[in-house]
């Protein structure tokens, strides 16, 4: 954008008003800000997950990771990667990790440039576990302030209503919010947890640069060659 001083021998009731040097520095420093909420972002999570930005190529694409599009995960011995897949379009809806006993399901959000949304996330999943007859707490993890829900789950085949234990983990990066839920013997053991979230550190999330609405979610797909129904280890 080019600006211009008026000449002297202007008609001054047709001048536009001029904007002072502090109308743009008043700019400048917004977009300082907002560059600085990002790294700042970053900067939380030294040991992951990751942003795509912030991992080589050449380890993003290694033979251990699993390219789901919007999530790059790797998994670990024994472990068995489940799709969540939508019938009719197909479309994969969340990933789940599975370990024996134990599981984590993945799901990945975008979120605004400048501010995180697990705090509000999280008020909302405590919310919802309250309204169906359950309870929601609050506790320090390892990834920051994550939830423990106890909710009843009706068992399909016997009828029967029990009490299931999970514990529901979140992080903000840059314009995305990766959460995980750990289920099964994992929410409840703290040592059955650990390949839970040791898996969660390693994630790596691709938000890409299109715009797209606050929590919608982030595009899954179908690793190459993987058929809807099929499981991977």
């Amino acid at each position: 954008m080019i600006f211009r001083r008026k000449a002297k021998n202007e008609e001054t009731e047709a001048a536009e008003p001029v904007r002072g040097d502090a109308f743009f520095e008043d700019i400048e420093k917004e977009q300082a800000d907002a560059a600085q909420a990002e790294t700042d972002a970053r900067g939380t999570r030294t040991d992951g997950p990751f942003d795509s930005t912030e991992v080589p190529h050449e380890e993003l694409h290694a033979e251990d990771r699993i390219d789901l599009g919007g999530l790059v995960i790797t998994g670990l011995p024994g472990m068995e990667l489940r799709l969540q897949v939508d019938e009719q379009t197909n479309e994969v809806q969340a990933v789940l990790l599975v370990l024996e006993d134990s599981a984590l399901e993945l799901r990945a959000f975008a979120a605004p440039k400048t501010a995180g949304i697990w705090d509000d996330v999280r008020r909302e999943i405590a919310a919802e576990a309250t309204r169906m007859g359950g309870t929601a707490t609050e506790a320090d993890g390892p990834f920051g302030t994550e939830l423990v829900l106890v909710v009843p789950v009706t068992d399909p085949d016997s009828g029967q209503v029990f009490s299931q234990t999970s514990r529901v983990i979140g992080v903000d990066g840059p314009r995305w919010l990766l959460r995980g839920t750990i289920l099964g013997r994992a929410g409840v053991e703290p040592e059955a947890a650990k390949p839970m979230e040791e898996s969660f550190r390693k994630v790596v999330v691709v938000r890409g640069s299109e715009p797209m609405a606050p929590r919608e979610s982030l595009a899954l797909q179908l690793p190459g060659g993987m058929q809807p129904g099929e499981e991977e280890a």
